[in-house]
């Protein structure tokens, strides 16, 4: 089973070697690039965004969707993916068998530091249930739960001299993923689908609703099981509006595209040459 809390502070106690992998949902809760400082002064070795992972998994959707007949529902949600499994059985089939951008950057990362365990920072406890179901993540931590171990070892933002970066694999317009209908603006499917054959929908409630009585017209279904997208998940803080979570998340954007990177560090698809995205 994937680990936790218990077992992060068991492998740093062990000096363990381990990459962190954040999603950009990370800025609800965190100041960027300030988090990348404390995970190190935590005892992380890399972190990394699953910004990267969700562009191979957008070129998976692309590919596919070329070729699908009927509907085609993502399963970047676990949540989403748990709930029609259980309750609406008759859209298994219908769900991509497309790998989530946490699995993805996971079978990148696997690839890059073999040596290393992989942590995920999570939005939602679904992605616990993921990472046990598909495996490549070793230990998963709710937002909430990082934030209670930087508390507990009194690790705070702090400023350091030079710049600080995400150790590979930047990209920067996937990282509005996290925000309800993120893949559907990412995968660039103006060239695949006619206008109205797309539809995003957050809530689980929502979900369901849509599924009882389908647009017949629509031929990909982006759902999300939590309102407004990933930036809804019940580990990150609950005391800011979905509103003002998304704005954070499009703030971090604009200021990502300002920045300049060394030649060479962004993510490109040869880097995941000889892996597979699908299942």
């Amino acid at each position: 089973m994937v680990g936790g809390i218990e077992e992060l502070k068991h492998a740093l106690s062990e000096k363990t070697k381990i990459v962190a992998m954040l999603a950009p949902s990370f800025v609800v809760n965190f100041s960027y690039p300030q988090i990348i400082t404390q995970l190190k002064d935590l005892g992380i070795d890399k972190v990394v965004e699953l910004t990267f992972g969700a562009k191979l998994v957008n070129k998976e959707y692309h590919d596919a969707l070329k070729k699908s007949k009927g509907l085609m529902i993502t399963s970047v949600c676990p949540g989403s993916v748990f709930t029609i499994n259980q309750k609406m059985p008759k859209y298994t089939a219908k769900l991509a068998r497309i790998d989530s951008p946490m699995i993805a950057m996971a079978k990148i990362c696997k690839k890059i530091y073999p040596k290393h365990k992989i942590l995920f920072i999570s939005p939602c406890n679904f992605k616990k249930m993921e990472a046990d179901k598909r495996g490549y993540v070793d230990i998963v931590l709710g937002a909430n739960e990082l934030q209670q171990l930087f508390d507990e070892r009194k690790i705070k933002p702090r400023k350091v001299k030079g710049k600080v970066m995400f150790d590979k694999f930047y990209n920067d317009y996937t990282k509005i993923y996290p925000i309800a209908g993120g893949l559907s603006k990412t995968a660039h499917l103006a060239g695949v689908l006619k206008p109205g054959e797309e539809k995003s929908i957050d809530g689980i409630d929502n979900v369901m609703r849509f599924l009882k009585k389908p647009d017949k017209t629509v031929k990909f279904l982006d759902a999300n099981f939590c309102k407004g997208g990933c930036i809804g998940g019940p580990n990150l803080k609950q005391d800011i509006s979905i509103d003002e979570r998304r704005k954070k998340v499009l703030r971090y954007l604009k200021k990502s595209k300002k920045e300049k990177m060394p030649p060479g560090f962004k993510g490109v698809f040869n880097k995941a040459k000889g892996i597979k995205f699908r299942y």
